[in-house]
């Protein structure tokens, strides 16, 4: 049984304090350890303004164990570590200024977790595990709503810590810190075991394949390009449940109603009234948090946005040249985006929504709460708009907050047009750029949150032949485990410009895939080894991740 050390730093009256006692003039913590649980909860004597909890305790890696590191959010790169192994947190390159060192990180932890770029220095958000062969041993947090939960291992010095992020918390109220438990067993046994346990509203859905627009076209799709994609996936029409429109319709990110009539003269309705004369269930994407500087929202309601400590309007994220993030808790935003939803929903007849740059909405704490309070009552707040009976999408974010809210959830990051990756990919800017590597990384290492918390989207595969830096091999290696790993299959494809081998591909990467992985792994530097059931057949599939090779 661990042995746990707690620390506690806080401020009361304006003065900042520490403390390793589990009993003071100010607090008392009722720490409980035990083979399979770890909880602590906080009782405050007055009101104290939380900066950081943990609990430490001495564990060694050996040279055989893997850590898996979770990743902050859903593109946040996340994969099983070894002790001599680094991970690097936003390149030094970012800090030639405060902005630049902003726009980088903004979209990760980097802003409050610490990246050293140390051998054996790593953390994991809301659960972890360490690997032995096929035995683990799995910490999972069972409730991110006071703040997320944190698992760091420094190698070097042999510590184990588990952390709650609380900066930001104001509280006088009893306040549970840590609820963590501990299950040894099996890869699969010890997740059916923490999953089942934290109760969690099912998925209505099993598996999904069809289309979306991002891909090919990014923002520059229009009427005639998605009717036209919509008829040429009719090849495959049996394979295919859903078809959906990303980012392009509107006429600025944040004014979700106001569609673009040169690109979409009939309208959005027109558009899922066509899908579904085709049997698919129509989908839309929307980055609901989200409003470009230019928009009407940003320019009409700046009251509307969330601001920093100087008043001026906070950056959520880079994209569009940059946008602004909306406060949740202001009463006319939480109207705003109920009624944008029910008209997509409802008026226009949207079957599932694609949300997007969640993260946005807790990047800082505020309101006498923590960032994983906030994303919790964010993802709360959108389950409440969409309804229980639309889907959604979840994508860029974190994945403890998601749970039982989504239906489905990007479990990496984007994957990029080319295999071998743009400037960013080779500087290394952060763990969230688009990397056709880091996506099947994340497909393969997240695997265990399939079928039981959502389903994993991992993101397109690609089969065209324009527009696109992909061999043959690489597109079919990034398919092969699309399918044995994730249950949300899409293309951005115009799948009329298939010939006879991509059309025989689509239907093997649309099919739902029922082997059982039995191993995943690294096996040198950067060579993915799987080793899987097919029935009773047991089979491998080995490549080199850097280069999209197949070895066997």
């Amino acid at each position: 049984m661990y042995k746990f050390k707690p620390s506690l730093v806080y401020m009361i009256n304006g003065e900042k304090r520490s403390s390793s006692n589990v009993d003071t003039a100010d607090f008392s913590l009722d720490l409980s350890v035990n083979d399979s649980k770890i909880k602590c909860v906080l009782h405050p004597k007055k009101e104290l303004d939380l900066i950081s909890f943990s609990l430490e305790t001495a564990r060694q890696m050996t040279d055989d164990e893997r850590f898996f590191v979770n990743g902050f959010q859903s593109w946040s790169t996340s994969r099983e570590v070894r002790k001599t192994d680094a991970v690097k947190g936003v390149n030094s390159i970012a800090r030639i200024s405060a902005f630049t060192w902003h726009l980088a990180s903004m979209s990760g932890d980097y802003l409050f977790e610490k990246y050293d770029n140390v051998p054996g220095h790593f953390h994991s958000f809301t659960y972890t595990y360490f690997r032995k062969g096929n035995d683990i041993e799995l910490f999972g947090s069972m409730s991110e709503r006071n703040g997320y939960t944190i698992f760091e291992v420094d190698g070097a010095k042999g510590k184990f810590l588990v952390k709650k992020d609380v900066d930001g918390v104001k509280t006088a109220d009893d306040y549970v810190l840590l609820d963590v438990s501990i299950i040894n067993k099996s890869y699969d046994e010890a997740f059916d075991e923490y999953f089942a346990s934290l109760n969690l509203r099912k998925s209505k859905i099993k598996h999904m394949s069809g289309y979306t627009s991002w891909y090919n076209y990014f923002q520059k799709i229009d009427e005639n390009i998605i009717l036209r994609d919509l008829e040429g996936i009719d090849r495959v029409k049996e394979d295919v449940s859903i078809f959906q429109i990303d980012d392009g319709y509107e006429t600025f990110v944040g004014d979700w109603l106001e569609v673009d009539k040169n690109k979409f003269p009939a309208g959005m309705k027109f558009i899922a009234d066509k899908i579904h004369e085709k049997g698919y269930n129509a989908g839309i994407w929307i980055a609901p948090f989200s409003c470009q500087r230019v928009s009407k929202v940003a320019k009409e309601h700046p009251d509307w946005l969330i601001k920093d400590s100087k008043g001026k309007p906070m950056w959520g994220c880079f994209a569009w040249g940059g946008a602004y993030t909306i406060d949740m808790y202001n009463p006319e935003v939480r109207d705003y985006i109920r009624h944008f939803f029910d008209v997509i929903l409802n008026d226009w007849g949207y079957d599932m929504v694609k949300l997007d740059f969640l993260y946005s909405q807790a990047i800082y704490p505020r309101n006498g709460k923590s960032r994983g309070q906030i994303m919790c009552e964010a993802m709360d707040f959108l389950r409440e708009c969409v309804g229980e009976e639309k889907l959604i999408l979840g994508c860029g974010v974190p994945l403890g907050p998601s749970f039982g809210v989504v239906d489905a959830c990007r479990i990496s990051c984007d994957v990029d047009l080319v295999y071998g990756g743009k400037f960013y990919n080779k500087l290394g800017v952060n763990g969230e750029v688009p990397s056709a590597q880091n996506s099947m990384n994340n497909s393969i290492f997240r695997r265990h949150l399939n079928q039981r918390v959502f389903c994993n989207d991992p993101d397109v595969f690609f089969l065209r032949k324009n527009n696109l830096s992909f061999t043959d091999e690489q597109k079919y290696i990034l398919g092969m485990v699309n399918n044995l790993f994730g249950d949300v299959l899409f293309i951005s494809d115009n799948a009329g410009d298939y010939g006879d081998k991509e059309i025989e591909l689509v239907r093997q990467f649309f099919k739902e895939n029922d082997s059982k992985v039995i191993m995943a792994e690294y096996s040198d530097k950067d060579i993915i080894t799987v080793k899987y059931l097919e029935g009773d057949a047991e089979k491998s599939f080995s490549f080199n991740m850097k280069k999209g090779v197949i070895i066997n």
